[in-house]
């Protein structure tokens, strides 16, 4: 994909991944990027250091958990700003708890965000971009969507259906000429994770890396991109030795028993 020029979408936007997103699309050369997230300075901090850079940001305050005002924003966004080139999903809410111990309003929480946040926005955005027969959507998932994580699973459920979900979109659009991308972080250093109990022998990384990850697997054509040597190295040991693979998660995994149930954004 070319970068220059472009107008991105990029959800999630105010901070961690989604902020690291915007920032290397600007760098790259993308034209206009508008931001969407629920806080409002959050959004506007990051137009700010858009700026800088040469880009021209609009923050789009939303809640993707609301499918009538997601419905309106979009809309209007497209019919200021012009058509979108690029969907960058990325999204997502989290909560750590044992399953036994987890609750149906966290449950309802990820899955609202994570997967019917993600599906609200691409249906609007891809409906136009078949139309205009353009485009590029990038789905955020996680290396949990391949390799599922005691204490996590609520999230990996839903960045499992996100891969699903992705690869059903890619034959769908692909007579449009819109591609869909995933995109599968393993554990970032963002203020979501610095809060959970982690997962012993991950090296985290930075969400810079991700970002830069993204664009370099987006002009290399990757269909699913990969953030890092563990998830390489994970991904594979699954396909080749996935009873191994879940001895490890599970000594990986922290205690069960240590972890309160605490919500992260």
């Amino acid at each position: 994909m070319q970068f220059e020029g472009k107008t991105a979408l990029v959800t999630g936007a105010s901070r961690g991944i989604g902020r690291a997103i915007a920032l290397e699309l600007a760098r790259q050369g993308v034209k206009r990027v508008l931001l969407v997230a629920r806080d409002r300075q959050r959004l506007e901090d990051v137009c700010q250091e858009l700026g800088y850079l040469g880009a021209e940001a609009i923050a789009l305050p939303m809640d993707l958990t609301d499918p009538v005002g997601v419905n309106v924003a979009i809309a209007q966004a497209w019919r200021h700003h012009g058509p979108i080139h690029l969907l960058v999903n990325c999204a997502g809410v989290a909560h750590q708890s044992p399953f036994l111990e987890a609750r149906l309003p966290q449950v309802h929480s990820e899955i609202a965000t994570n997967l019917v946040g993600l599906y609200t926005v691409t249906r609007l955005v891809a409906r136009r971009m078949a139309a205009r027969r353009e485009g590029q959507i990038v789905n955020v998932s996680s290396l949990m969507g391949r390799v599922a994580a005691p204490t996590m699973a609520t999230y990996s459920a839903t960045k499992f259906a996100i891969l699903g979900f992705t690869q059903a979109l890619r034959g769908e659009l692909a007579p449009f000429n819109v591609k869909v991308t995933a995109l599968l972080p393993s554990l970032t250093d963002t203020d979501m994770v610095r809060e959970m109990h982690r997962f012993r022998w991950v090296q985290p990384v930075t969400p810079e890396a991700v970002a830069q990850a993204m664009v370099r697997g987006l002009s290399w054509g990757q269909t699913e991109i990969l953030v890092g040597w563990q998830s390489h190295a994970a991904v594979w040991a699954q396909r080749l030795a996935p009873g191994l693979v879940d001895r490890l998660v599970q000594l990986a995994a922290p205690p069960a028993r240590r972890i309160a149930t605490v919500p992260f954004r």
